[in-house]
Order: structure tokens, then sequence, then C-alpha cells
């Protein structure tokens, strides 16, 4: 039996880990996670994912119910009074529940003095809430996101940067990848309805299945089997085109965790292909991919700026190269990314890519395909980018993936749609 702690103070510190200390909350989360039972869980990841989305809204309530703000030892408690007006606002958590257990989580923090600030914050915050909710409607705050990156996605995109913030501020659809080894998609969505779940195609991606609900992996039809993956749309998009083909040299750079490693061997279960991520700790779920899947491909640590230091010579049919990215286009799904990022990072990650970019080249084959890949919807990582490389690489042709202007195509967030993704098709002479 797991011990019955408190979750809005175990919520509480895992906030403080990400925000004050700029730990990633798919770092700081699980092992959290584990200390609690299964119906928990989801709560504790509700309760994290919904305040990073929500984030300055709730900082801006406490500026205006307290005097001055919760410094050095006593911080935990700013974020366990965040927490409780996360569960009032946005959960059908009823408000007492809400209430009693966020007290008492000062409890669980060892600062028992505090309850009665807690209390009196949350009580107020209920009897004012229509009115602050006004004023904050009118706060340039709002869209919830920091300013420089307001300012990126304003500056990129005048006349769509409203609707990309709203996608960013939802919660992200579930996308599956069907597995064409074992069912066609249709075939697949038929036992889907069987088990009581409703899914739909993607109109472009053909193995790709949107479920109506997200649901647990382990209620989806073969999942242990490897029937079925999850994975974003826009992230299947890259085998569109990709087109792996058997008995081909395959390298897929950058690679961890390894769903699009899969991907290649289910369209081209007999394709070379080596699977290669600088993060050797990511690694491990490279292998867990395969072997849930029942795949073979070889894996190494290695940083893609030095292919010769893991693959020598060799020279590649196709390449995926997956490049290490602002992560901009899926802040839906790991909302942390608002507040682990700065701007100063972008012109730094824009470097790394071309780095890479510049030095994988050589190992392609002539009339090889390299397709360059982000999860970012920023200009500078993606079509800038594409088109410097394009501009100093004599042998580099764009192929079905934009023009000379503007290279790549740029998916955006949507409600219902995939995540932002970036990508560019590239030929050698």
């Amino acid at each position: 039996m797991k011990k019955n702690l408190n979750l809005r103070s175990l919520a509480a510190q895992a906030l403080e880990q990400v925000v004050e200390n700029g730990q990633s909350l798919s770092n700081v989360l699980p092992p959290l996670q584990q200390k609690v039972s299964d119906k928990d869980k989801a709560l504790l990841q509700e309760l994290c994912y919904g305040v990073l989305r929500t984030l300055p809204q709730l900082n801006w309530l406490v500026t205006k119910l307290m005097a001055r703000p919760m410094t050095g030892k006593q911080r935990t408690i700013h974020y366990l009074i965040i927490v409780g007006f996360y569960q009032l606002l946005y959960t059908r958590i009823p408000a007492h529940a809400a209430l009693a257990e966020t007290v008492e989580g000062a409890v669980a923090v060892k600062r028992p003095q505090l309850k009665g600030l807690i209390n009196g914050v949350l009580r107020q915050f209920q009897r004012q809430q229509e009115e602050l909710l006004a004023e904050f409607a009118q706060n340039e705050t709002r869209f919830l996101h920091p300013s420089w990156l307001l300012k990126r996605i304003k500056n990129a995109y005048p006349q769509q940067w409203e609707s990309i913030v709203e996608a960013n501020n939802q919660r992200p659809p579930m996308w599956l990848r069907v597995n064409r080894k074992h069912h066609s998609r249709d075939a697949w969505m038929q036992l889907l309805e069987e088990a009581g779940l409703n899914g739909f195609p993607h109109p472009d991606y053909p193995d790709a299945v949107r479920l109506e609900t997200p649901a647990p992996v382990h209620a989806l039809p073969g999942f242990d089997d490897g029937w079925v993956t999850v994975q974003d749309a826009s992230a299947q998009g890259c085998m569109t085109w990709l087109t792996p083909e058997n008995g081909e040299q395959i390298l897929d750079l950058c690679a961890a965790p390894g769903g699009k490693t899969t991907h290649i061997l289910e369209v081209a279960p007999e394709a070379n292909v080596l699977a290669v991520d600088v993060d050797e700790a990511r690694l491990s779920r490279v292998y867990d991919n395969l072997k849930r899947l029942g795949m073979k491909a070889q894996v190494k640590q290695g940083d893609g700026r030095y292919p010769a230091q893991w693959c020598g010579e060799q020279q590649f049919d196709r390449i995926l190269l997956d490049a290490p990215c602002s992560a901009t286009g899926v802040i839906r799904r790991h909302p942390d990314i608002k507040w682990l990022r700065r701007d100063r990072d972008i012109p730094e990650l824009a470097g790394l890519q071309r780095e890479i970019l510049d030095a994988i080249w050589p190992h392609l084959k002539s009339g090889g395909t390299l397709v360059y890949a982000t999860c970012s919807i920023l200009p500078e990582e993606n079509c800038e980018q594409v088109r410097a490389f394009l501009e100093r690489t004599p042998d580099a042709v764009l192929s079905d993936t934009g023009t000379q202007e503007q290279p790549g195509i740029q998916n955006l967030p949507g409600a219902e749609d995939g995540d932002g993704f970036f990508y560019a098709k590239l030929i050698k002479k």
C-alpha cells in the first residue's frame, strides 16, 4: 500500500523545483508519482501541469491577495497557495475539499504555523473571485506566456499569434500511431470502437488516430503487443517526407526517446537503422520502445556535431535529423517549457542546429534524402536555418517542402491538430 501523502504539498514541491530551480517537470514528477497510489498519480500530474499552464494568472492572484511574497524557506507555501487557486478555478474538486487538503499541505512541508494564512488567502479569493478574474482579463499577462516568447510569436505570426497562444494553453489531444505491421488503421480503429473508445483518422498522416478522449495506454487494444504507439500526429509526419525503404542504411539522429526510430521500422521493417542520441540516459527509452514493438536497430550514444566518432566514414541513404530545438511547438504537452526557456536560448540552439547539419551532410550518399525536423515554431530554427544551409551548401536541393524563399513546411498547434512541427526535405545532388 502507498502511504497517504498530501498531494498538494507534493505538487507544490515539484512546482518549486521547476520554476525556481529550472528542473524539467518530466524529471521531477515521476519520482513523486511513485510515492502515491495509482488513482492519485493522475491528480498530481493534473495539478502540476495545470499550474504551469496558468502560472502568470495564479502568481498575479498572489500579488493581489498578499501584502508581501513568501520568500526563502517559506517559498514552498507560495506554490501551495497557487495549487489551491488552481483547484478552485480549474478542477471539479469540491471547494471545501480543495481548501482542507491545501491547508493541511502546510503540515506536510513542516510549516503548520502557516495553515491560518493559507486558509485566509484562499477564502479571500473565493469572496473576491469574480472581481479579480474580471480585472485579470484586462491584464497584459492574460495570455499566460512569458513576454519574450509572446513577442517572438507575434513577430513570426502577426495574423495567427492569438490562435497559437490559445492552443498552447489547452490540454493536448492524444494521438496514436497504428503499427501497420499488425493492422491497417481502419482495422485497428474497429478494435478501438469495440473497446468502447472513439477515434478520428488524420487526413494527411496514414497511421495517425486522435482519441476523442485521452485514455490510459492499457485501455488501448494491443498496446503491450506493439499494435499501437502514443505519438503526436505532427511527429508522424516525418515519415511522409523521409519515405524509408527496405534494405537502406538509415540514420535517426537525435533519436531519443525512439518514436521515429520505431516508425521507420514499421514503414520499412528490413531497413538497417542506426539510432543516435547525445543523452545516454534517454537512450534507455529507445531500447524500451524497440523491445515493446519487437524491433531491432543499432543504438549508439553520440554527439551529432562529431559523427566520425560514432559512425566513422559511413554514409547513409536517408537521414532523419530531429534537431535539438526550443520545443516551442509542444508547449501544450510540456507547459514547463514556457518557464524553463530563455530568449537567449534561441540563437544558441540555432547555432547548434547549424553545426549538426553541416557535420552530418557529408555522411549522406549522393541522391540521398535528409529530413530536417524540429518541434519548434520559431523561424530562426526552421525556415531561416534551412535557407541559410541551402545558400552555403551547393549540393543540397530542397524537395517537395516549400520554396527557396520560404523553405520547409510549418505545422502550427491547433485545438484538434498535431503539435507545432517543422519539416524540410533535402536531396543531395
